[in-house]
């Protein structure tokens, strides 16, 4: 983590590329909040783009969910897998080249979008096969994708995650879709989504965002693929990832700012320093800032995080906004080595549940 100075985040970054599912919304359902504090960002200058890894629906299908729980889209404000899979393939093949679509509406018009042309059966002869989660997918079209790529096909898959949220509970999603025809070839997909390059450059590129921040509940997708794209990200605590998560955030998947929810594009983030150290400070890296600053112990609000030498506990003391305690945990866990679960146990526990 990191502070970059007293203005709101809205105000440093000029586009918010957002994660859809967890973020903004829950299901069918807006998370509470999120409206108006995307209104309000907009207001403040900052753009938005909505980047999801489901390419399963249109982007036009997408925007109107997002206009009818109070955040107005458009189609050309939604970015998805399925798109930087249709960039990906048409960066290799010439307009009009058959494409084997194993996937939803959302994947073939997108496909159409870049000047291919989707085709369902290994007969047409596709120089690629894109792979994407369909709620009805039948065996007869992983049957043709698995024929095409096991003749040489280019294998493309819109995403790899092994299971999608749903109101029953997690579910399969395309991550296990793909070991169907992966076991069957012994052909491994190039991957478009989240938390790999393609989708986050696909989302810079449509919205030609210069200073971009990620926004996202998940550190494995959503800020695994800011820290791969270069770019600083926001993890907000409406979805997956939690308190534990970001403690125990491995480098390659750490956030460079904490917020309960989409509020904290409204604010500036507060100082996270050493202990002893001045205002002054650079974030939470775990460098000293002055002779007088503990290794490994910092501060922000009213609380006051330690992480003593070994395998011994982290520390937890003081009080104030639950959050500004998780990020001083968080800047005292990452100033050394990955620590374990029972190392944050103790301070997590001090901590208390969000409030």
């Amino acid at each position: 983590m990191r502070v970059p100075g007293l203005r709101p985040l809205a105000a440093e970054y000029d586009v918010a590329l957002l994660d859809l599912d967890g973020v903004v919304y829950s299901g069918p359902n807006a998370v509470p909040g999120a409206a108006p504090a995307l209104a309000a960002a907009r207001a403040a200058g900052m753009r938005l783009a909505f980047v999801t890894n489901n390419a399963s629906r249109s982007p036009s299908a997408i925007a109107e969910q997002l206009s009818k729980q109070g955040v107005p889209a458009r189609s050309s404000d939604v970015v998805t897998s399925a798109q930087a899979a249709a960039t990906l393939i048409a960066s290799r093949f010439p307009p009009g080249s058959p494409v084997l679509a194993a996937g939803a509406i959302g994947l073939r018009l997108a496909l159409r979008e870049r000047g291919l042309r989707p085709v369902s059966v290994a007969a047409d002869r596709p120089v690629a096969v894109a792979q994407g989660y369909a709620p009805d997918m039948s065996y007869g079209l992983l049957a043709e994708a698995g024929v095409a790529v096991r003749d040489g096909a280019f294998y493309v898959a819109t995403n790899s995650d092994s299971t999608l949220p749903t109101p029953r509970g997690p579910q399969p999603g395309n991550g296990s879709l793909l070991q169907v025809i992966i076991t069957a070839t012994g052909r491994q997909p190039v991957v478009a989504g989240k938390p790999q390059i393609p989708l986050h450059a696909e989302a810079v590129a449509r919205t030609g965002a210069k200073h971009p921040l990620v926004v996202g509940d998940r550190l494995d997708t959503d800020i695994e693929g800011a820290v791969r794209g270069g770019s600083d990200s926001l993890l907000v605590l409406t979805g997956v990832s939690g308190a534990q998560d970001a403690v125990l955030a491995p480098v390659g998947r750490r956030p460079t700012y904490l917020a309960a929810d989409l509020g904290g594009l409204l604010e500036a983030q507060p100082a996270i320093g050493p202990l002893g150290a001045g205002a002054d400070t650079d974030g939470a890296e775990g460098r000293r800032q002055d002779g007088g600053a503990a290794a490994g112990a910092f501060r922000c609000g009213g609380f006051q995080a330690r992480r003593p030498t070994g395998s011994a506990p982290l520390e937890l003391s003081g009080d104030g906004a639950w959050i500004d305690g998780l990020r001083a945990l968080c800047a005292a866990a990452w100033s050394g080595e990955q620590i374990t679960a029972d190392m944050a146990a103790q301070a997590l526990k001090a901590l208390g549940p969000r409030r």
